[in-house]
């Protein structure tokens, strides 16, 4: 049977629940499926909408359906949750439409089904959306959870970081289309140019000088590489110099590694630096192999192994510990990643940090530069680990102003020079990094 939008949403739907990433996943399908534009379109709003408004849709379900979620067939609940999310959510889609697309859905898998998720979603449309908990009976985490579908422990723990006003924006705009972020190849200017000719729209993003918006879809190969703008902006605030000696420690999938490769090694008097990548993830060689191809970077030497296990004496200038997080900043693209995680990861996640941040730490040459970052906005993970840090290793430093810092990133550093990027306030995810020196 032919693809359309819903059956690509509800296939990736699938493998999501199987453990797949949903940006990945749904690269795959739309790859294999070919649909057009508006119809990619649709399906990538579809996937992620569904994702992101889980907890919310469900909440509704429940009420909805005499049977308990656990005994619906997984085809025919995401089938339910896509044609409700469609009718409380786009404004654009008939009811009809979702109603009817989702019981031909959960028909193709379960022919008995369709009576079943047809009732559903007209009883839906009948009672209209359901009304929130009484502000005044619940506590404030337990509505924003239900209002912004995110887990109450994280809603909790932004309050308690952010207070309320800040964490109703950032749960707002985590529930928003991640933008498309290309970083430059050529200089910006020129890559506009060129890219405009290939039928490629793009603006110049908000902070980081190499950094494209794309605002559809084309061939960019050769003037442009995807990587997000707050990724970017973490390699300006390591600020590898031409001719130095680079360590990426958790180097896959390769963009931080490319573009550090690429500062450190356009010296105008022929400088040459060198960037040591290191990741023994399954499947990283391959991954930043590719980066790097696409990058045109040569001057990058790849290790599948731990950071203990790196088999050289040497230390570096600029050292880059970009830690395995519990990616709790990039919820626009891989919406999944709230209902994954839970706050009993934290603690193990902030022990492994911690762990290479200390490794990393051994081969920063004295007088060099060693940058801890990841893609999460939760205290545990970041200024947790840095404090903890430094309190145990007095041969490191932070300056309280980081005046070396590009004009770019000075808006976003906080009071001890420590960079933070926000969706609500930036634009674009959720990045945390601090810049440290050896004495």
């Amino acid at each position: 049977m032919k693809a359309d939008s819903r059956s690509v949403a509800l296939e990736v739907l699938l493998r999501v629940n199987a453990g797949a990433f949903s940006d990945a996943a749904l690269s795959r399908q739309l790859e294999i499926d070919q649909l057009d534009r508006r119809d990619s379109a649709l399906a990538t709003l579809l996937v992620y909408g569904s994702l992101a408004w889980r907890l919310a849709l469900d909440h509704e379900i429940k009420t909805l359906s005499d049977r308990k979620l656990s005994a619906i067939d997984a085809p025919v609940l995401e089938a339910i949750r896509l044609g409700l999310f469609q009718l409380r959510y786009l404004d654009r889609v008939p009811e009809w439409a979702a109603v009817n697309s989702s019981v031909d859905l959960a028909r193709r898998h379960q022919h008995r089904a369709a009576g079943m998720v047809n009732a559903v979603l007209r009883r839906a449309i009948r009672q209209g959306p359901p009304a929130l908990p009484d502000a005044a009976r619940v506590v404030a985490a337990a509505r924003l959870s239900l209002e912004y579908s995110h887990p109450q422990w994280l809603a909790q723990a932004w309050l308690d970081q952010l207070g309320e006003n800040e964490t109703v924006a950032l749960l707002a705009a985590n529930n928003t289309a991640a933008p498309t972020v290309l970083r430059c190849l050529l200089p910006r200017e020129q890559a506009l140019s060129e890219l405009a000719t290939r039928g490629v729209e793009a603006t110049a993003a908000h902070y980081a000088p190499d950094a494209l918006l794309a605002l559809n879809t084309g061939d960019w190969s050769g003037i442009a590489v995807a990587q997000g703008e707050a990724s970017q902006l973490v390699v300006l605030y390591l600020d590898p110099r031409p001719g130095q000696r680079v360590l990426d420690a958790c180097a896959a999938p390769g963009g931080k590694t490319a573009y550090a490769a690429r500062l450190a090694g356009r010296g105008p008097g022929g400088e040459n630096g060198h960037v040591i990548a290191v990741d023994p993830a399954r499947g990283a060689r391959s991954r930043v192999a590719l980066t790097l191809e696409a990058s045109g970077q040569e001057n990058v030497e790849f290790h599948a192994c731990s950071l203990r296990q790196l088999d050289t004496d040497d230390d570096f200038d600029a050292v880059l510990v970009d830690a395995p997080c519990s990616g709790l900043g990039t919820l626009r693209q891989n919406p999944e990643i709230r209902w994954r995680r839970q706050p009993s990861d934290l603690a193990d996640l902030a022990s492994r940090q911690g762990e290479l941040l200390q490794l990393a730490a051994e081969r920063v040459a004295p007088g060099g530069v060693l940058v801890y970052s990841t893609c999460t906005l939760v205290d545990a993970e970041n200024d947790a680990v840095v404090d903890r840090f430094l309190a145990e290793n007095d041969d490191f430093t932070e300056p309280v102003a980081n005046d070396e810092a590009a004009a770019c990133l000075q808006p976003l550093l906080d009071a001890r020079g420590r960079l933070r990027t926000f969706p609500h306030l930036h634009g674009c995810d959720g990045f945390f990094a601090a810049r440290l020196r050896r004495r």
